[in-house]
């Protein structure tokens, strides 16, 4: 039989080291939350940039399909969808005698630093073509759009003009 030669009292932690180990894991932990901060905000930023490249791309298909005479072409058109919807809920293909739809994007992808409460098509800001690029202003048309979100990217440069 194996018998402990210390008494009951000397076999466990001490409050003095349970006080350091406890501080330890503090300073740890308060260490990693930037960086998990970090690590969401870059992923956010991803995610805007991955949206507006594809509402983007979206816009200038819808163009070209209307240029290519698929989208019917009115006197007062521009060319650019009217509203970003358009570009889910597809239009008919003027060149296809059954009436078949156009799509351009699955879903409309959402600012990721906008409220979840809000819809995905309000989350963006809307410039018409008729507006100039350094004051987009929403009209009769999606010309691109923009972030509403304020505040300043990781690169340093503001979000609006991504």
């Amino acid at each position: 039989m194996n018998v402990d030669p210390r008494p009951a009292a000397s076999r466990g932690f001490t409050l003095i080291e349970m006080i350091v180990v406890v501080m330890i894991a503090g300073i740890l932990a308060s260490a990693a939350m930037p960086l998990a901060a970090l690590h969401k905000r870059r992923q956010q930023e991803t995610e805007l940039r991955e949206g507006l490249r594809t509402l983007r791309s979206a816009l200038d298909a819808y163009h070209r399909a209307w240029e290519q005479g698929r989208i019917e072409k009115r006197s007062d058109d521009t060319g650019w969808p009217p509203s970003l919807d358009v570009l889910v809920t597809g239009v008919p293909d003027a060149s296809n005698p059954k009436g078949v739809r156009i799509y351009f994007l699955r879903r409309l992808p959402r600012d990721p630093f906008a409220s979840p409460d809000v819809p995905a098509e309000r989350t963006w800001g809307l410039r018409s073509y008729a507006s100039p690029p350094d004051a987009p202003m929403p009209g009769t048309d999606v010309f691109d759009v923009y972030v509403r979100t304020p505040g300043t990217g990781l690169d340093g440069t503001p979000y609006r003009s991504w």
